[in-house]
């Protein structure tokens, strides 16, 4: 590409974007979850990925029982005080079909007003100005997670001055490992899954996400000189020494984890377009899918 993808720019906007959403988290503090519910997050792709790491933060605070699923998953007749659906196009096929199957009170986080999801929700978190040109995903799902990390009494200022730091890191080594392998722990591990499906869908690369202590029980196998493992947050014991064995690239920043998933975007794109590629435009992707009936 002789100019600089959407995606780009995009990804650059995040830091200012978290502090507008952590700044101005009263006016949509209304219609998030409370402390003590009882709540179901659903989404599909990176939006469901962003649910992983809300539901397993919210736990971890005692904010109450939290449960992540992709939108073709969730449990009929299983019980919820609400359901938070995440979105950005608010047409995604799976997502609607929930709403419209439930009775169960539900709350519709997109960046898209005129949207079907807009009409089927109970209650709508308008994130307009943080919607993407990009088919990728980037600040629309980073922007949706810090507000919800602020709905749950989380200071962001450093998560925001370290995914500036993240704008300053070179990546052009990292983007030329041959494979890699994304890890993290309870609400890192949905950073993990959305950090390797970005290098997917922008690069077509090979790529895995784990649980990181789950990554001994085989993963490790594929590791070696050339390859890379990518640890989400504070690595466990003894990990870093396994893999150190394997010869494989040790990739781990000391960022907040949201701000080390900014370093994997930027890594992305640039795999992307040292293979020739358009980020803005992976193959066999669309903004949204919509399915026939």
């Amino acid at each position: 590409m002789t100019q600089t993808p959407f995606v780009s720019s995009e990804i650059a906007t995040q830091p200012a974007l978290w502090r507008q959403v952590s700044d101005g988290f009263a006016q949509y503090s209304g219609a998030l979850p409370k402390a003590g519910q009882r709540v179901a997050v659903v989404g599909c792709g990176t939006s469901w990925f962003m649910a992983m790491a809300y539901a397993a933060l919210r736990e971890d605070l005692g904010q109450g029982e939290t449960d992540a699923f992709a939108g073709s998953e969730f449990p009929a007749g299983r019980s919820y005080d609400a359901v938070l659906v995440i979105s950005r196009s608010g047409t995604t096929t799976e997502v609607l079909d929930l709403i419209r199957a439930t009775d169960l009170p539900t709350i519709a986080i997109t960046a898209t007003a005129d949207s079907p999801i807009v009409e089927l929700a109970d209650q709508t978190i308008l994130l307009e100005f943080a919607d993407e040109q990009s088919v990728v995903q980037t600040r629309f799902a980073t922007t949706t997670l810090a507000l919800l990390r602020a709905s749950l009494g989380e200071d962001l200022t450093q998560a925001a001055a370290d995914a500036q730091t993240a704008l300053t890191i070179d990546v052009d080594e990292l983007a030329k490992l041959e494979q890699v392998t994304y890890v993290g722990t309870r609400w890192t591990v949905g950073l993990a899954h959305e950090a390797a499906l970005k290098q997917r869908e922008a690069a077509s690369a090979w790529t895995e996400a784990y649980p990181a202590m789950d990554y001994r029980h085989g993963p490790i196998a594929i590791a070696q000189p050339g390859r890379g493992v990518w640890i989400f947050g504070q690595p466990p014991a003894g990990l870093v020494d396994d893999v150190t064995a394997t010869g494989a690239t040790i990739v781990h920043h000391d960022l907040d984890p949201m701000a080390s998933l900014v370093v994997a975007q930027r890594v992305a794109v640039a795999k992307s377009l040292a293979l020739g590629l358009n980020p803005d435009q992976p193959r066999s992707l669309s903004r949204s899918v919509i399915l026939d009936d």
